[in-house]
């Protein structure tokens, strides 16, 4: 099927690419005093970091919230390829601003191409974070990508690697990176409170693998939903508006991993913070009835437990602490936490150990330290807490772990060459095919 009127061919693609790439930045643009409205209690215009966005919704929304009353940043450009999204995207920005200066697009080539834009906040659907991660990098921007940040090991490669290479800002959006609980939990196990470590546990939802397709309906105006750029690099399928609603989660075109990265790639993140593997990942990994076992190469597992009902009871977790927990057990005791941010250690002589968080009463989805710590990064050209390089390696394991259970077998994984060992089959599903003309 060929691209629709008024979408760009394979060839415009490209050449938007290469064209807006040659716009790197060293440092933040500097903006008018006027484009800023600037208020009481803000940074002078040149002082500024100025965004846009990619992909307003729910989650950007919370993002947003978060992060327009700080200093550091002033929003300028909505894009969005639904026509509501964008205009309550801009809303929200003028509101704030008390303006009407913020624009809106649904194609957000026109935004990489601006040079008064210093950094991207992407917040689209799984299928679009690496793809407009790895071109924003590339035309010069700096960038916040929410979670997960790649729908296959391929594009977490590549945009890992794409980072890298032009030198630019990323953080990824696992912000229990930045959540004092969180932190305080991993900092008892890499200062060896617990002892030697001998188990972690990542609680994950559990996994689905849907290749159904919803009813086709007619297609809506390109302004209105431009349905051939929701889909972007994912296969075609005819329009529903369930998709553009949010009910893509769990579809395997869509969803990253079979849905098991909603909360691993939080969870089995902060698993590997906990061990000091933000630098490899496990070797093994074995499907089970309720979890899979993923093992580093020293024999300590990440037990991803499948949570029956993640919002309510869960068999083996304590409940009271919320949603994504973690557990970290070593021979000389454990300890849990979740998002509600309470900390239960066991035996109770560890909690004289705890970092004291009673300055950063946070929750699990608080954003406001993590994306604080990205605008810092931009300021001093330094990396984040949850770079690209750690994306990398947390988010292999996590594909990784939902091919094996894609699979029904053990996986072997060479962490040097990332490949999976004498298998074909898996090998072939670090990667998906990418519809034209949205190929990177």
């Amino acid at each position: 099927m060929g691209p629709r009127p008024g979408n760009p061919t394979r060839r415009d693609w490209i050449k938007t690419s290469v064209a807006v790439a040659g716009g790197a930045v060293a440092m933040p643009w500097i903006v008018p005093a006027s484009a800023l409205g600037r208020q009481e209690g803000t940074k002078a215009a040149s002082e500024r970091i100025t965004l846009g966005v990619i992909g307003f919704g729910p989650r950007c929304t919370y993002v947003m919230k978060a992060m327009l009353p700080m200093a550091d940043p002033h929003f300028v450009a909505i894009c969005d390829v639904q026509k509501n999204r964008r205009e309550a995207g801009k809303a929200l920005v003028d509101e704030h601003y008390g303006n009407t200066d913020c624009t809106t697009t649904r194609e957000f080539e026109e935004l990489l191409a601006r040079d008064d834009i210093d950094a991207m906040l992407i917040a689209t659907g799984d299928r679009w974070h690496g793809p407009a991660s790895i071109l924003a990098a590339k035309a010069g921007k700096d960038v916040y990508s929410e979670k997960p940040c790649a729908l296959t090991i391929e594009v977490a490669q590549k945009l890992d690697d794409t980072i890298r290479e032009t030198g630019r800002v990323f953080q990824a959006g696992t912000q229990r990176r930045s959540v004092a609980n969180f932190q305080a939990a991993v900092a008892l196990a890499r200062g060896g409170k617990l002892g030697k470590l001998k188990e972690l546990h990542a609680s994950v939802y559990t996994p689905t693998l849907d290749n159904t397709w919803l009813p086709g309906q007619p297609t809506p105006p390109v302004d209105v939903v431009d349905w051939d750029r929701w889909l972007g690099p994912a296969p075609w399928r005819p329009y529903n508006e369930n998709y553009v609603q949010g009910r893509w989660r769990g579809q395997w075109d869509f969803d990253s991993g079979a849905r098991l990265l909603d909360w691993a790639a939080h969870t089995l993140d902060l698993c590997q913070q906990a061990k000091g593997a933000d630098d490899t990942m496990p070797v093994s990994y074995e499907p089970a009835e309720k979890a899979i076992i993923a093992r580093y190469a020293d024999g300590v597992p990440i037990i991803l437990d499948f949570l029956e009902t993640p919002f309510g009871e869960r068999e083996g977790w304590i409940t009271e602490l919320g949603t994504c927990p973690v557990r970290f057990v070593g021979e000389d005791g454990w300890v849990e936490t979740g998002d509600n941010g309470g900390i239960v250690v066991e035996p109770e002589s560890l909690r004289a150990e705890l970092p004291d968080v009673s300055a950063a009463p946070q929750v699990g989805l608080d954003v406001g330290a993590h994306a604080q710590d990205f605008f810092d990064a931009i300021r001093s050209r330094g990396t984040t807490n949850a770079n690209s390089r750690i994306m990398r390696h947390s988010h292999i394991a996590c594909h990784a772990a939902a091919l094996a259970w894609v699979l029904g077998r053990t996986l072997t994984l060479d962490p040097d060459r990332e490949e999976f060992v004498d298998d074909a089959e898996a090998n072939g599903l670090r990667s998906r095919p990418e519809r034209q003309p949205y190929v990177i």
